[in-house]
């Protein structure tokens, strides 16, 4: 595995999607390093316009660019947009990862998904099982365009030497999530429902599917720390999976978050709302032999994450 010092110091760095929960933790923990830090709002440039995108980088011109910009949700948003989901992911990856390579990037992240594995790929999932068996239908068009988006970083490394490199976090959680009823993902869906439930007194809390999956939960500032550790240190075609290692099933992880939140009632299960995938699990060895382990444990990122959805749904009430 190659691997190639990068030095950021003085570097323009360009984070794609910094008002997401992933590109906002970049934002937070570059700013301990010596870059000078790009950004861009929807209104500015739309990632998904190619023309605007390659005016925007023939006249910045960065050096280091996070690609974090996508359209993300939950089961339900990823099952019911099927089309947006393909359309607009397939569009952000071509036209960033294109415009890097025409205007001079020296690196390139781009962040997948572990929706990208087969639905039954063996536990844990290693890098090399991609493409390996069929998807998980109900976040297919998702999972495809991220496919996409690594294949075409591989693509430009291979054919133009361009230091592009792919990393595939888990299930991320934390300040700047998204806290739609709907189409939310489930960390987020359970803290606002398990507060929502003890604030009006409900005797029941629901959740959806059977509680059986198994889900590998990461704090989004552990993962924007290891996001920056291998933009110094990683230069290799191979993806690099970023979790903890561990895995938690969904009835347990809902007792964590009803206990952290305080709600004492009853917790029910939806069997009549899908599950998803039943187990996902990555195998985080490479990332460890690059010399990165998460420090958060899951009890205190919920209690972060928790603080950090009083202080936005205060902030959305003034």
């Amino acid at each position: 595995m190659a691997s190639a010092p990068f030095d950021l110091a003085g570097k323009t760095v360009f984070v794609a999607g910094h008002r997401g929960m992933v590109g906002a933790a970049l934002v937070r923990r570059l700013a301990s390093e010596n870059v000078q830090l790009l950004t861009i709002s929807r209104n500015e440039v739309d990632l998904r316009d190619q023309a605007a995108v390659n005016a925007w980088f023939a006249a910045k011109r960065p050096q280091a660019v996070f690609l974090a910009a996508a359209k993300v949700g939950g089961i339900v948003a990823n099952n019911t947009l099927r089309a947006e989901f393909l359309y607009d992911n397939l569009a952000i990856a071509a036209n960033v990862i294109h415009a890097a390579h025409v205007n001079g990037c020296e690196k390139l992240m781009f962040f997948g998904s572990s929706c990208i594995y087969p639905r039954l790929a063996p536990q844990p999932l290693r890098e090399d099982t991609m493409l390996t068996g069929a998807l998980e239908p109900t976040n297919e068009p998702y999972a495809i365009a991220k496919i996409a988006g690594i294949k075409m970083a591989e693509a430009y490394r291979s054919q133009y030497g361009s230091d592009f490199i792919s990393v595939m976090p888990t299930n991320l959680y934390g300040p700047g999530d998204n806290y739609h009823p709907e189409y939310s993902h489930v960390v987020a869906a359970l803290i606002r429902r398990f507060h929502e439930a003890k604030v009006s007194g409900a005797g029941n809390v629901v959740v959806w599917g059977t509680g059986t999956p198994r889900r590998e939960f990461l704090y989004v500032d552990d993962l924007a720390d290891a996001c920056v550790h291998l933009m110094k240190t990683y230069s290799s075609p191979e993806l690099v999976n970023i979790g903890t290692g561990e895995d938690i099933t969904i009835a347990e992880f809902a007792r964590v978050v009803a206990a952290t939140v305080g709600y004492g009632g009853e917790i029910s299960f939806d069997t009549s709302r899908p599950d998803g995938t039943p187990r996902k699990l990555l195998d985080v060895s490479r990332l460890a032999k690059l010399g990165w382990r998460a420090s958060t444990s899951l009890e205190d990122g919920i209690k972060r994450a928790y603080q950090a959805y009083l202080s936005e749904t205060k902030r959305a009430a003034e």
